[in-house]
């Protein structure tokens, strides 16, 4: 499943997504990375798998050991990312 998400994650690539709070951000996908454009912060593939493990999210308190947890959440609770799966 991580990897039909990952494909929708790269899809999404520049499109808008938005944090718990409202802050809009996009990203570019490099590799097996992101790089987020509201911070000067990446996120790999392999940190969205272990994410993945706590979906579906009510919000980010299972992710705060993560890196960047509030854009983990708002990429992977997005209606584009997770479609009807979780």
């Amino acid at each position: 499943m991580i990897e039909i998400v990952w494909e929708r994650i790269i899809e999404n690539e520049g499109q808008t997504f938005k944090q718990i709070k409202g802050e809009e951000f996009t990203y570019a996908v490099k590799g097996n990375v992101i790089q987020l454009n509201r911070t000067n912060r990446s996120v790999s593939k392999s940190t969205f798998i272990e994410a993945f493990k706590y979906v579906p999210l009510s919000n980010t308190v299972s992710l705060q050991h993560l890196q960047a947890p509030s854009y983990l959440f708002a990429i992977l609770m997005d209606s584009r990312i997770r479609k009807n799966d979780w």
